[in-house]
């Protein structure tokens, strides 16, 4: 058996031998959402200019009391370092060559129907596409609409998206059938 050790795959390793938490989430006429992952683009979603949006930092530590929260980027504005230490996390770095695949691969190996994913971009679609829940931004950079097409949910503030996890009855009410 041949094991990659690629930063994308030992980053999963690490985080699959991690303990598991859940938030389970019962949604009427959608049935259980048990999310074992948050995965999040950065730049656009929870960073405008490579600057954590306020609030993002605290909405974050209380999730990692719930799920195993990732960060994935090509840092295209070189800030990452910075984020990471901020948020007290440490992002998936991929390469500024087609993003959107190896960001739907990272969602598929964390095993995607534990997923919830949150992005904003045309290189976020595919991702969303996989995830079990998918939240799309409408942010300071906009929403591409491909993305848009793909997403459970659309909200207008990374914080909103983010109180949808902390607060899952709202998520309820809006995706209940």
């Amino acid at each position: 058996m041949v094991r990659c050790t690629c930063i994308v795959c030992r980053t999963i390793e690490h985080h699959l031998t991690s303990t598991i938490q859940v938030l389970t989430i019962e949604i009427p006429g959608r049935g259980s959402y048990d999310l074992r992952h948050l995965v999040l683009d950065v730049n656009g979603t929870i960073a405008y200019d490579g600057e954590v949006i306020a609030g993002v930092t605290s909405r974050l530590t209380e999730l990692t009391r719930q799920v195993e929260v990732h960060l994935i980027t090509a840092d295209t504005r070189g800030r990452q370092a910075a984020i990471d230490a901020q948020l007290r996390l440490q992002a998936v770095r991929i390469s500024s060559k087609n993003e959107r695949l190896q960001k739907a691969a990272f969602v598929e190996r964390l095993g995607s129907s534990y997923v919830c994913a949150i992005g904003n971009g045309a290189n976020d679609a595919d991702m969303l596409r996989v995830a079990r829940l998918s939240i799309a931004v409408i942010g300071g950079e906009g929403l591409a609409v491909e993305t848009l097409s793909t997403a459970d949910v659309v909200v207008s503030h990374i914080n909103a998206a983010l109180d949808l996890l902390l607060f899952p009855m709202r998520l309820v009410a809006t995706l209940r059938r």
